[in-house]
């Protein structure tokens, strides 16, 4: 079996497919955010932190499929440390405190314990490139959110331009109808 054939099992046997999430369970978005990543020339280890992005729940999404403090041992054993660290990244990220001015502070608030660490520039790539996927994908999965997650987006992305991949930040620019080179307005 692949490491992703493992993934897939261990998800499922976690309850992926029966936790509802926009456009389906959330085993059918975590398959859509790492195709959509992978088209876009994600690494492996974005596109499997990608699998199984949600596994400690976000901020925005609160069910989780394997605990934080006592199983990350599990996954990381299934998908590696560099794709683990990012899935907790993603999954203890404070988004309020954390992704209006992370181009600038590059700083992550950790949700489950309040510290703050720095990201890597690989991490932040990584980070801001699997968090706007995912937005896209709820946007594109979410008619309810559309009008203000677009516009959300359409605010957010032009601030991230620096620290996105060239080939996720003219997705999302083209996605959302954001002329290139759009710059940020001033908070």
């Amino acid at each position: 079996m692949t490491t992703v054939e493992d993934l897939d099992g261990l998800l499922q046997v976690r309850g992926a497919d029966d936790l509802e999430h926009a456009g389906g369970t959330l085993f059918v978005h975590l398959h859509r955010v790492a195709r959509r990543l992978s088209g876009l020339g994600a690494s492996q280890d974005l596109v499997l932190a990608a699998l199984a992005h949600a596994a400690y729940g976000t901020d925005g999404f609160p069910s989780s499929l394997f605990d934080w403090q006592t199983e990350r041992g599990v996954l990381r054993s299934v998908i590696g440390p560099d794709s683990e660290r990012l899935v907790y990244q993603y999954g203890c990220c404070a988004r309020e405190a954390s992704w209006p001015g992370l181009a600038e502070h590059q700083t992550v608030q950790d949700r489950f314990t309040g510290a703050s660490y720095e990201l890597t520039a690989g991490e932040l790539r990584d980070f801001a490139d699997l968090s706007i996927v995912n937005e896209l994908d709820v946007l594109d999965h979410a008619p309810d959110l559309e009008p203000q997650l677009r516009e959300y987006l359409s605010d957010l992305v032009p601030r991230w331009t620096d620290i996105l991949s060239p080939a996720v930040r003219d997705h999302a620019q083209e996605r959302l109808g954001i002329p290139a080179g759009r710059t940020p307005e001033p908070s």
